[in-house]
């Protein structure tokens, strides 16, 4: 791809929207400029400081020019940077710490810029990045193209499982940050890393990437009539426990910040969602027992999963108006099903059944919901082929005259100075 010209022109007056949230973004950071020439000029091939310094100068050009929405252009950048970036983690090679990186958030809300000498931290960026960028990616499939604000919402079943597929893969991306990146961070850079750096918001994210991923499925075991109700319940008790398990991910980290509040409250919203859902699904299976036991206990499930849903529409609310605002979409796949019909079968069923829950006061309790192994896993994920240019047999390094290195220690003091 061109390292010195984009399509996408500077200067453009960005218009300001409130975003729909379907599948939750987190704040998206993107590369600040940063100068590799200055730290790598001598110690590493001139072309192949060239090459890292094209593509990351592409990278922040892109981002800040599309605020993240060419995602193509650049997760395609992404991939052929870290080709090179690689080189730079390897210890043998000794540049893990020369050259200062710098990211921010992006957007206005929540500024969180960090400036840190590590490769390694470079490398978690990257990656968290395109984790990221395929997150919004599986929530612009959820938005239709010629959605026009109606409560109608139609999307085809391929594009639901397309979003699965990218919810999973983003969800690897995550996972491989917490299990290969972080571990070789160093303990006193890794205090320092922004708070949506943490280990656990990472997982956090992670997991509940794969809550999502439930959710969608959930929707179309519901719009399917061969899916039984044991697959229905089952599906909606794991999307309780991947939502349970985010958020005893976050409860460790600060998230007293800019996207931190917000996202609790969207695990909050969904949580409710999923416990509503468990017991109107366990409820109709009990309800099809025999002993008034039975009917007492799915009536029980009816009530408490109408009382839940009905906290659920709260927290939604306090997680669309928390900073950044954003648009809940409307109602779709299964919780369009859920909002309909639980009301309408709490209420019938408690009438039906109101004599027996006079009679049998001593069995009003609410059930315990059944523990299922969870289905879905994160995509593996692993990094690519380091690029061939690090091949330091092949290496020819430039040295540098004594006059170039008194113009960069001047160049440096200059720079220094003025910073201050």
């Amino acid at each position: 791809m061109g390292c010195t010209s984009s399509v996408y022109a500077l200067g453009r007056k960005k218009k300001v929207t409130i975003p729909e949230i379907v599948v939750y973004v987190p704040a998206i950071r993107i590369p600040l400029q940063s100068d590799l020439p200055r730290a790598l000029k001598g110690v590493i091939p001139k072309e192949l400081v060239d090459r890292l310094t094209c593509l990351r100068n592409q990278i922040v050009l892109v981002a800040e020019d599309t605020d993240g929405s060419a995602i193509t252009e650049l997760r395609r950048a992404l991939e052929e940077y870290l080709t090179l970036l690689i080189g730079l983690t390897k210890k043998e090679n000794g540049l893990e710490d020369l050259v200062e990186f710098k990211w921010k958030n992006l957007g206005d809300y929540g500024k969180q810029e960090a400036f840190v000498a590590n490769s390694w931290f470079e490398l978690l960026s990257v990656v968290h990045m395109m984790a990221m960028l395929t997150l919004s990616e599986a929530n612009s499939l959820m938005i239709p193209k010629d959605f026009s604000g109606s409560a109608v919402r139609v999307l085809s079943s391929d594009c639901k499982r397309e979003a699965v597929d990218l919810l999973l893969k983003a969800s690897g991306y995550l996972e491989f940050c917490i299990k290969n990146i972080i571990v070789h961070i160093p303990p006193d850079i890794k205090i320092m890393l922004p708070k949506d750096l943490q280990d656990g918001v990472l997982e956090a994210i992670s997991i509940q990437a794969l809550g999502q991923g439930t959710e969608i499925q959930l929707g179309l075991a519901v719009d399917c009539q061969k899916a039984t109700l044991s697959v229905k319940r089952r599906l909606a008790c794991e999307l309780l426990i991947y939502y349970s398990q985010a958020y005893q991910c976050l409860s460790g980290c600060d998230m007293n910040h800019g996207y931190g509040k917000k996202h609790l409250w969207f695990i909050k919203w969904k949580f409710l969602q999923a416990k509503a859902a468990a017991y109107y699904y366990h409820g109709l299976i009990l309800d099809k027992g025999n002993e008034p036991s039975c009917h007492v206990s799915a009536v029980c499930c009816f009530l408490a999963a109408e009382e839940i849903l009905a906290e659920s529409k709260k927290a939604c609310l306090t997680f669309s108006l928390a900073p950044p605002t954003t648009r809940s979409p409307p109602l779709w796949g299964a919780m369009k099903h859920l909002h309909q019909t639980i009301p309408e079968v709490a209420s019938r069923k408690s009438q039906m059944y109101g004599y027996l829950l006079e009679e049998e006061k001593a069995l009003q309790a609410l059930p315990e919901l059944p523990n299922f192994q969870l289905s879905l896993r994160p995509d593996n994920y692993e990094l690519p082929e380091i690029d061939q240019a690090w091949n330091t047999e092949k290496w020819e390094i430039e040295s540098q005259t004594l006059k170039e290195h008194l113009k960069d220690c001047e160049n440096n003091t200059g720079s220094d100075t003025e910073s201050e």
